[in-house]
């Protein structure tokens, strides 16, 4: 009477364990369309987990399945998700130590003495810490406003969040800008990092912008200046210090942060955090990633009103890589290994010509990360990159 149910739950461990290496292979392939992106996005991030069921899988194979084709293939799949899961999670060291030598070689080798102890004291003491991935990075108490207007450029309404330190004060700014192709996406994106970052005394402005293809470049530029020129005027009204500013964008959305504080006429900026954003958008037309998911060139066409045949002056415009003139604000660059939307390639460049012209730049680079791979906020990379960039903010907001 045993023999049945045991025959069905062992082909649902076989199916189970199949379905977790499908999961476990996307932290080493690429994706080949929006659909797979996810899961190559996710799959790095939440390997633990993926490798405690791998681990799962396999001692059930072990003592529980009889049935020698069904325990041969489930001990077969379970090693093959071990080995891809493992391979990623011993690298956190090399990577970690990686990341600690780029800041100091970027920054000094004495940076984290020059932010004060009261500062350095709230930051997260480890680059990964598998306390906070499994039970979540702890986000504190905050004041949050919402649907701000500080703009209306032809009867569009441009509204900003701000997250706000819980106690009263006077605070840097990290005015946050949100990816999405410069098609989509809205200023509640990446709320946890917003509301982690204001916990840790900083006033940060979520800002939006108008979006392509109605809204074409420079309308997204121009916007965020905007919004820039809004904040100084009304920094009192919010507890931001307008001397003390640093942009944080990511994909789309650093990409502009980059080309507002890059600006001859930009505001005074501390610096710029750039979460994979695109910095060579003529290289990047040129030469788009294999595979392309997105569809990198029509991207651009609706971002830009045509291709780079079409409108040439237009790429090389809005390219912030083509800014490198002039002394600018020290920037921060985050980029993935694995990223086939915007490859990591692209924030080497940058980081080789900042540095080779004088200017302050670290760059970062996560050897299985993804595009958005912070989208998982306790997720492994995001942790490493959450680590990094309040030690990069409070150098620049706070140093003594």
């Amino acid at each position: 009477m045993l023999a049945k149910p045991k025959i069905l739950l062992s082909w649902l461990v076989l199916l189970l364990s199949s379905v977790n290496l499908f999961l476990s292979s996307w932290i080493i392939l690429p994706a080949p369309n929006m659909f797979l992106l996810t899961l190559a996005v996710g799959a790095p991030e939440v390997s633990p987990w993926l490798l405690l069921l791998n681990l799962l899988f396999l001692l059930l194979s072990f003592f529980y399945i009889r049935r020698r084709k069904i325990q041969r293939l489930v001990c077969i799949f379970s090693l093959i998700g071990l080995l891809i899961c493992g391979w990623m999670l011993v690298n956190i060291p090399s990577t970690q130590m990686q990341m600690a030598k780029a800041m100091k070689q970027g920054l000094g080798a004495n940076y984290l003495e020059q932010i004060p102890i009261q500062v350095s004291a709230k930051m997260q003491t480890d680059p990964f810490n598998l306390v906070n991935f499994f039970w979540g990075i702890p986000l504190g108490k905050i004041r949050h406003q919402k649907d701000i207007l500080f703009a209306s450029p032809a009867g569009f309404p441009l509204k900003m969040e701000v997250y706000q330190p819980p106690e009263v004060g006077k605070y840097p700014a990290v005015v946050v800008i949100y990816g999405g192709s410069w098609q989509y996406g809205n200023p509640h994106a990446n709320s946890e990092f917003n509301q982690y970052i204001a916990n840790h005394g900083y006033t940060v402005f979520a800002i939006d912008y108008r979006h392509a293809p109605k809204y074409q470049f420079p309308s997204q530029l121009d916007d965020v200046r905007v919004a820039l020129n809004f904040i100084r005027k009304n920094a009192a009204a919010y507890e931001a210090d307008p001397e003390r500013m640093v942009l944080l964008g990511r994909s789309a959305g650093a990409h502009l942060a980059m080309l507002a504080a890059y600006q001859t006429d930009a505001p005074p900026i501390r610096a710029v955090v750039n979460y994979y954003g695109p910095v060579d958008l003529t290289e990047g037309y040129k030469t788009p990633p294999i595979p392309d998911p997105i569809h990198s060139r029509a991207v651009l066409k609706a971002f830009l009103g045509g291709s780079l045949k079409e409108l040439p002056n237009q790429y090389q415009i809005a390219s912030p890589i083509n800014y490198i003139t002039h002394p600018l604000p020290p920037t921060l660059l985050i980029y993935g290994s694995r990223d086939n939307l915007v490859e990591a390639r692209f924030g080497r460049q940058m980081y080789e010509r900042l540095h080779d012209s004088g200017n302050t730049a670290v760059f970062l680079e996560i050897p299985w990360a993804e595009h958005a791979f912070d989208a998982v906020f306790n997720g492994v990379s995001n942790q490493l990159a959450l680590y990094y960039t309040e030690r990069f903010l409070a150098w620049a907001l706070f140093k003594q």
